[in-house]
């Protein structure tokens, strides 16, 4: 993974910059943040070499720094992140989660620097979140995600809001190491990674979206020209060893999201068209959402959920939503300590695989929060993309303290 030094600099000196100009001005500034250690613990060692491990401890630590003048209409923002994994080193690591200088108008918004961006609206796949790279060595779930460079520029109208992003370089992705869990047969060689584009990793990619909402939809479509965030995995043999070198492919993708709101039903859906030079791709995840509230006369509410994923590239795909279907469910206690519960199971249609998570989560006190995750797959077929972490299922416990 390439560190972030260029952009975090070149910030900082907008950041004195613009600070020096407002010395003026009343300035206000904030720490906050989260510190933390997460506990896995796996029924069975790995598949592969290297995972001969049952438990794994990491630590991490996310601080946020955060300043204020010009009456709350400019901004700068600096977030790391660091972790220490015991067991693999590649999950030891620090991104810079975000870096930016925002200005605020009546109509209009602008942010420069090192930011995460996050679209759409399905709980199981998010098809429409183009913008930062998944950030693989902290979860599989594609939640996580890096820092991006950036600039954007936001104008508000009665028809919607438009964005246009410039993204001035790229990040690999993040995947994990020899130890490592959840990885492939084979270490990815990210060091040794090639680019359909001359520039490479300097690429400047370009986005324009507009997002409205209008009674009960909300609404959102996308135009991205520039690099692909998927890699092609090629195979390489240097010597006696053979190598996976992920190769980044120029696309144009076009892509939507909608949530349409009645009653106790939310409708979701989100699409994409993707085009290279070699391949195009087509790939929906539609579903709804129906809660439950008050359950007995409680403040416990309840929320059902189904969602189908359809790829065009059907069992040659080497995405895990292909042609699934899944079904979930939420709790929220409404309780003082925030407790909530997230359980969900994924059936492979082709495959006939199935994967089942689980998330919960509750405050101690006002600064503590314990978690609880699950992983659990079953899979047969070693065509699945499943099968290669069939033998991950685990528990994890994480203890964090906010700030």
């Amino acid at each position: 993974m390439k560190p972030l030094i260029p952009p975090l600099l070149g910030l900082s000196i907008l950041i004195a910059s613009s600070l020096t100009t407002a010395a003026s001005t009343e300035i206000e500034f904030d720490i906050s943040g989260r510190i933390g250690a997460e506990l896995r613990l796996f029924n069975q060692n790995g598949r592969y070499e290297g995972q001969n491990y049952k438990a794994n401890v990491s630590m991490f630590v996310e601080p946020a720094f955060t300043w204020q003048w010009n009456n709350g209409y400019d901004a700068a923002v600096i977030t790391p992140f660091f972790r220490v994994d015991q067991q693999d080193s590649k999950r030891s690591h620090v991104d810079l989660r975000e870096g930016y200088w925002l200005h605020v108008a009546d109509t209009w918004e602008l942010k420069l620097g090192v930011a995460q961006v996050f679209w759409g609206v399905t709980e199981f796949q998010h098809l429409s979140d183009v913008i930062n790279q998944t950030d693989f060595v902290e979860d599989i779930d594609g939640e996580d995600k890096l820092g991006q460079p950036l600039l954007k520029l936001s104008l508000v109208s009665d028809m919607g809001i438009f964005d246009v992003y410039i993204l001035p370089g790229f990040r690999e992705q993040t995947s994990a190491g020899s130890h490592g869990r959840f990885r492939l047969p084979i270490v990815l060689d990210n060091d040794d990674a090639t680019y359909e584009s001359s520039q490479k990793d300097k690429h400047v990619d370009v986005v324009l979206r507009w997002s409205h909402s209008t009674g009960p939809f909300d609404l959102g479509a996308y135009v991205f020209k520039g690099t692909n965030r998927e890699a092609v995995l090629n195979s390489q043999l240097e010597g006696s060893e053979l190598k996976l070198v992920p190769y980044y492919t120029q696309m144009t993708q076009v892509g939507g999201d909608l949530q349409y709101t009645s009653g106790n039903w939310l409708w979701k859906a989100e699409g994409i068209w993707r085009d290279t030079k070699e391949h195009t791709l087509r790939a929906t995840q539609t579903g709804f959402e129906y809660t439950f509230y008050g359950i007995a006369n409680s403040a416990i509410d309840m929320g059902m959920l189904a969602e189908y994923s359809w790829d065009s590239d059907g069992e040659k795909s080497s995405r895990l939503f292909q042609n699934d279907l899944s079904i979930g469910v939420r709790f929220g206690m409404n309780d003082v300590q925030s407790t909530e519960v997230l359980m969900g199971l994924t059936y492979d249609l082709d495959y006939h695989s199935t994967s089942f998570g689980l998330e919960a989560s509750r405050r101690l006190g006002n600064s503590w929060k314990l978690s609880l995750d699950a992983r659990i797959f079953n899979a047969n077929d070693k065509e699945d993309p499943l099968y290669t972490i069939d033998d991950d299922n685990y528990i994890g416990l994480t203890l964090e303290r906010y700030f």
